[in-house]
C-alpha cells in the first residue's frame, strides 16, 4: 500500500484505540497518541496494567472490549506475541482497520485479520504517514 492510499485510510476514521499506550512522554506511543489527538481524532489509551488511570487526559482501558463506543481504528504498540490477542479483540470489537506500528508485522495476523473484513496495515505510523500531508 503506498503512502496516498494509506493517507486515505484517515477519512473513515474518527475513533482510535491505542494499545500499549504509556504515560511516559518520551514514549512512541505516547508521541503518536498525543499527535492523533491534536489531530482531532478521539483517543482511546489501551493498557492492561494501567486500566482506571488517565493518559492526556482520557480514561485508560484495559482491554478493547472494555470500551463503549464503536472504535474505527486499532493502533498497536505491543511486543508482536501480543498481537494475536488483540486481532481477535479488533475483530470481536469490529473495528474498520488494524494498524501494527513500525517493527511490527506478521503474516499470520494479516491473514487472520483480513479475512475478517478489516483493513490492515503494518510496520508503519500513523503520525509519519499524517504529517507527510499527503492526500
Amino acid at each position: 500500500m503506498n503512502y496516498h492510499n494509506l493517507r486515505s485510510i484517515f477519512d473513515e476514521v474518527k475513533s482510535i484505540a491505542i494499545v500499549g499506550a504509556s504515560p511516559d512522554p518520551k514514549r512512541d506511543s505516547y508521541k503518536v497518541m498525543k499527535f492523533l489527538r491534536d489531530y482531532g481524532f478521539d483517543i482511546f489509551p489501551v493498557n492492561p496494567n494501567l486500566g482506571n488511570t488517565k493518559i492526556l487526559g482520557q480514561k485508560c482501558y484495559v482491554n478493547l472490549e472494555a470500551i463503549k463506543r464503536k472504535i474505527d481504528m486499532v493502533d498497536v504498540f505491543r511486543a508482536i506475541e501480543y498481537i494475536p490477542s488483540i486481532a481477535n479483540e479488533a475483530i470481536k470489537i469490529k473495528a474498520k482497520i488494524f494498524w501494527m506500528q513500525e517493527g511490527l508485522y506478521s503474516e499470520e495476523i494479516e491473514s487472520l485479520v483480513t479475512n475478517a473484513g478489516l483493513k490492515v496495515v503494518m510496520n508503519k505510523c500513523p503520525k509519519k504517514i499524517l504529517e507527510k500531508g499527503i492526500t
